[in-house]
């Protein structure tokens, strides 16, 4: 029996309350080790646009994003497309070499774009599920060798390559730090290179894995006849893996579940494994599935989170976070809703909207969902959180499909310039909001550095690094030369204010469970001032004034603003008067 709606009882790991995240694109993360940079060869019929040019090689990480390659003008492709094409050499060295970096910011939890072998930067076409891409260790070349000798729909064959061995250094090292790590499980469609489907396309019908795939028709050269299958949103290079009533087909199944218990308890040791999934397209994949996944899941390890990207509304969420398949979402609702406060001037909803719309996504699950939800703002889909600031009113992000599902890049409708000192205030004021509220706050690579950009590929650009001397970005994407050059450096304030916020969130362990209950709701002065159990007060003021609020709560003794120091005017009687500095806030605790 399903625990009720707002429920004391949880069915969420304990520690994912306070997990601070910090999402890695590994391509695109930090290059560790240049010797296993992919080459032409190595990729051969296998990146995204097809390329077959000799004249392709990795692009250099401090290079000017939109400065298109010799290899890309020469192809004569639409630029996006060769954008997709390119490679910087993020692996898992890199990733291990940064972790003293992750650790010093506060991030206490990592969750990984899947790092599983595919032919792509990004890796959602997955070209196995129990192997590590061989790029992303120590031994491409070899490691291919090691996973020919297997009978891949047979766990007993499978081997353990150097990137294999790599991942399971890296999950140790986290785990060394007292951090977490989760891994990114696509289980709806694979790559057009994933060896169940290279064998159905060679020999169609007669594949022993023809009922893995949804197919269309068979290919029948004498009567005309093209091999056509179901591909996920009609992109050719994602087939579908089949469905069977409410479940997977089960030659699927059974192989997504051998993967899953490889990568939870390597060689049987759940200390050695991830933390959890973060669950790919998951209202693809039928209810079925995930009840068993989650059982099965659980039964290995009890305390994995398991998250499912659903982008869709709040109601919609309801039957995927009722205890018996996600223990949370991604939380777009919450990124719809800051976008709609933070980051628009004329079509920006009201403080009070604003306070509306988060007390109901708090109330709309179970009450053990709300602090473990993963707080968002931009992801590997979107547009940059930094962009958002600058193109306030030009984006609708709740109407996701149309503004960030297009099949070309939203760039040349984007300002696409480097957001100035205003801007910047106003990602500082979302990160403030960010770590400060209920729920587990996500903080995609490079939102701390000063990454800014439109959506896929733009979203993608190389991490700035502070001891990495780049190019100015003098290009624009309509591919002329920018009126004026944009520096291009790791942001130190940025980065600082980040790392101050974090440090205040676990410092204060109300700003991680305590419940929420708001003071103030002034709309005209667009200041909210929340109270975080009894042992919290955060403020903010949207507007671009100084303001002073009056709040009916008295300050307890040794109370102090924990964030700049001077919000706190007088407090007695009941009452609290507060001045906030415009688009910034205040933090009240002992």
């Amino acid at each position: 029996m399903l625990p009720p709606m707002n429920s004391s009882i949880s069915f969420v790991p304990a520690w994912a309350q306070h997990a601070i995240w910090y999402q890695i694109l590994p391509e695109r993360f930090c290059n560790g080790d240049t010797s296993n940079d992919p080459t032409a060869q190595s990729l051969a019929g296998g990146r995204l646009g097809g390329s077959t040019d000799d004249a392709w090689a990795p692009t250099r990480w401090t290079g000017d994003w939109y400065e298109r390659q010799n290899w890309e003008a020469g192809e004569g492709r639409d630029p996006w497309m060769s954008m997709h094409d390119r490679r910087y050499g993020g692996d898992l060295a890199g990733i291990i070499a940064k972790l003293p970096y992750l650790q010093d910011l506060g991030i206490n939890a990592i969750y990984l774009n899947p790092v599983f072998d595919s032919p792509s930067h990004h890796k959602y076409d997955g070209a196995s599920l129990h192997h590590i891409d061989p790029h992303f260790g120590p031994d491409p070349q070899g490691d291919r060798a090691l996973m020919a000798s297997e009978v891949p729909d047979d766990p007993s064959t499978w081997v353990w390559t150097s990137a294999d061995r790599l991942v399971l250094k890296l999950i140790e090292e986290t785990h060394a730090r007292g951090m977490r790590i989760i891994f990114d499980g696509v289980f709806n469609h694979v790559g057009v290179s994933h060896w169940a489907f290279r064998d159905l396309k060679e020999k169609q019908q007669a594949s022993r894995f023809a009922d893995w795939f949804i197919v269309h028709q068979f290919r029948d050269e004498a009567a005309g006849k093209a091999f056509s299958y179901e591909a996920w949103r009609g992109y050719s290079t994602l087939p579908e893996l089949r469905k069977v009533g409410d479940h997977l087909a089960p030659g699927p199944r059974d192989y997504i579940y051998a993967a899953t218990r490889r990568w939870l308890a390597p060689h049987g040791d759940v200390k050695r494994g991830i933390d959890g999934w973060r669950l790919d397209v998951a209202p693809w994949v039928p209810h079925g599935f995930w009840k068993d996944w989650r059982a099965l899941v659980k039964s290995i390890n009890p305390e994995a989170y398991l998250v499912a990207e659903n982008i869709r509304d709040v109601a919609f969420n309801v039957p995927y976070l009722e205890g018996d398949e996600f223990d949370a979402v991604m939380n777009y609702n919450f990124a719809f809703a800051c976008d709609e406060y933070f980051f628009r001037d004329t079509t920006r909803i009201a403080t009070s909207r604003f306070d509306g719309l988060l007390r109901e996504l708090r109330e709309a699950y179970p009450a053990c969902v709300a602090p473990v939800q993963q707080n968002l703002f931009g992801s590997h889909d979107t547009a940059r959180l930094a962009s958002h600031a600058v193109n306030r009113d030009r984006l609708d992000y709740r109407a996701f499909d149309e503004t960030y599902h297009p099949r070309d890049s939203r760039a040349p409708l984007f300002d696409t310039r480097k957001p100035n000192a205003h801007e910047r205030q106003l990602h500082k004021l979302f990160a403030l909001w960010q770590m400060t509220y209920l729920g587990a706050p996500l903080v995609y690579y490079g939102d701390e550095a000063g990454l800014y950009g439109a959506n896929d590929p733009c979203c993608r650009k190389p991490m700035l690094w502070p001891e990495l001397q780049y190019d100015d970005e003098a290009m624009g994407p309509d591919g002329k030369p920018r009126a004026k050059a944009e520096k291009i450096a790791f942001d130190t304030a940025l980065h600082a204010t980040y790392q101050q916020l974090i440090a205040l969130r676990h410092a204060i362990p109300a700003l991680r469970t305590g419940e929420v209950r708001t003071l103030l709701c002034d709309d005209d002065r667009q200041v909210l001032v929340h109270l975080r159990g009894d042992e919290a007060i955060v403020a903010i003021n949207r507007s671009e004034q100084e303001q002073e609020v009056v709040i009916a709560f008295a300050l307890p003794a040794g109370w102090n603003d924990r964030l700049h120091g001077g919000a706190i005017v007088a407090s007695a009687q009941g009452q609290t008067t507060l001045r906030l500095p415009p688009l910034w806030g205040a933090v009240l605790a002992a």
